[in-house]
């Protein structure tokens, strides 16, 4: 396969500076793609061994990568992103309603790695075919179909500043910086003699991924194998489609007994090199190259290709994925600045409110938004003048702002809190349902300047509730906790 001409033709760390988000839209010569026809593959499933046919369809611009379940009733999809990830104990599992798939990583690396942006992934079981271990079946049925560009800019998640994930028990570290194309860096020391310190670094997708990283295929170690099975999972797996690493010191008597407890049909010995059967590997480092690809496909679940430079030290799904749910944290930031803000400042000013809220003098009363964590929590600011029209009669020549409109403030803040879950926030409005627990505490004053902190408790079904308090300085002046529900403008 030719595959680089193929492809050519179709503890826990983070930080970022605010300051420093941008949405980038790809270069104007840069659009999205799919593929030009269906194709399909058919096979067992690695943990559940359910067999199932998965079938690729081109998508419309947009679309994102979305596993459609054939077989049940309404055929029911996951969108391929981090909010739908349900399970990573040996694999990335996804679950919207009905619709639920395992071991998703292999298949979203082949996507990934193809540089395809929207497409279904049909299949009429619960799990992908593993086929022989690796990405590269999925990656000669993609090519097959062949890929086209469409009518649509490709949008990319550009890291600006570093971004880290940890846990210092393990010895796990990933880390992004910034670059001007997509990089992975990965190292792996099981302190193993068959694998020993292994690197690999992938440059580009274009001419390295289907050729250099997809035919990599998964593995793992002897004295997981059993542990595995006892864990009702590799249903599917055997020696045709994984590398197993020997890590006993009772030699073939270790092998056998595990052949005997799993029932296995295959031969199986110590090999010279450490690997079962001698199997031979397809890279010197081929381990190391099967993480790169597992790391590429858990960022796929960031829903967008990005740009940065990411460098793993034994990563593995748990870290990918921690990873991936910060980084789509920071897309969505990046969305919402672009959105309203035309792009380029992720804080929203007058202008950027009025796009999104419905109210107009004299009831706008927030100023500005300094932070907005999507789903979680904002932070909002409004500046008390004496020209304020209430002023003038509570109470003349002693002016106090009215508690009443220090909790439409607070609540107006949760109000851009909210729409940002939702689409098409712009056709819709928040109605408040109930306040509790309202207190005030000091008077407000002209030349006071209010800072409206809310926290989003829950949000099911259009209906959410909130808790806030309002700040000048460091003192609360009020406080209240909100229900409220969306409805259609």
């Amino acid at each position: 396969m030719a595959g680089g001409q193929k492809i050519l033709e179709g503890g826990l760390s983070y930080s970022y500076t605010p300051a420093d988000l941008t949405l980038e839209l790809s270069n104007m010569y840069v659009k999205q793609r799919t593929t030009k026809r269906p194709s399909k593959i058919t096979g067992a499933g690695l943990h559940t061994g359910n067999e199932c046919t998965m079938t690729f369809r081109p998508a419309p611009p947009d679309t994102g990568i979305r596993f459609v379940r054939t077989d049940l009733p309404d055929k029911p999809w996951v969108q391929a992103d981090i909010d739908h990830v349900v399970d990573i104990s040996r694999g990335t599992t996804l679950q919207s309603g009905e619709a639920k798939v395992h071991t998703v990583e292999h298949v979203l690396a082949a996507i990934a790695g193809l540089q395809i942006d929207n497409l279904y992934v049909d299949l009429d079981n619960n799990e992908p075919p593993v086929m022989d271990g690796s990405a590269r079946p999925y990656v000669e049925k993609l090519l097959e179909a062949g890929i086209e560009e469409q009518d649509a800019d490709k949008v990319y998640l550009e890291i600006d500043t570093p971004m880290a994930y940890s846990e210092p028990e393990r010895g796990v570290d990933v880390v992004v910086t910034p670059s001007d194309d997509m990089r992975i860096t990965f190292m792996i020391d099981y302190k193993n003699p068959a694998l020993g310190t292994q690197y690999t670094t992938l440059v580009d997708l274009a001419k390295e991924f289907a050729d250099e990283f997809a035919p990599a295929r998964t593995f793992c170690f002897l004295s997981e194998v059993e542990q595995l099975k006892e864990a009702g999972l590799i249903k599917g797996g055997g020696l045709h489609n994984a590398i197993v690493i020997y890590d006993s010191d009772r030699g073939q008597d270790e092998v056998d007994r595990i052949r005997k407890a799993l029932d296995l049909k295959d031969k199986a010995f110590v090999g010279k090199t450490g690997i079962i059967n001698d199997v031979p590997l397809r890279f010197p480092n081929e381990p190391v190259r099967h993480k790169a690809l597992d790391l590429l496909g858990d960022l796929a679940l960031i829903g967008v290709p990005f740009k940065g430079h990411v460098m793993a030290a034994r990563s593995g799904h748990k870290a990918n994925v921690a990873l991936a749910r910060k980084m789509r944290e920071l897309y969505k930031k990046k969305k919402l600045a672009g959105r309203y803000s035309g792009g380029g400042e992720v804080f929203f000013d007058i202008n950027s409110i009025l796009k999104i809220m419905p109210h107009r003098y004299p009831f706008l009363l927030i100023d500005r938004i300094i932070d907005l964590e999507p789903g979680k929590s904002v932070v909002a600011m409004k500046n008390v003048t004496i020209n304020e029209p209430f002023f003038q009669g509570h109470f003349p020549g002693h002016p106090i702002m009215p508690g009443v409109l220090i909790l439409e403030a607070l609540a107006q803040a949760g109000g851009v809190l909210l729409l940002h879950e939702i689409e098409n926030p712009e056709t819709r409005v928040v109605y408040f349902m109930g306040i509790d627990n309202a207190r005030f505490r000091k008077p407000v004053l002209p030349g006071d300047q209010l800072r409206f902190e809310l926290e989003m408790k829950s949000f099911r079904r259009m209906t959410c509730k909130m808790s806030g308090k309002a700040f000048v300085g460091d003192n609360v002046v009020a406080s209240a906790d909100f229900m409220a529900m969306v409805m259609d403008r």
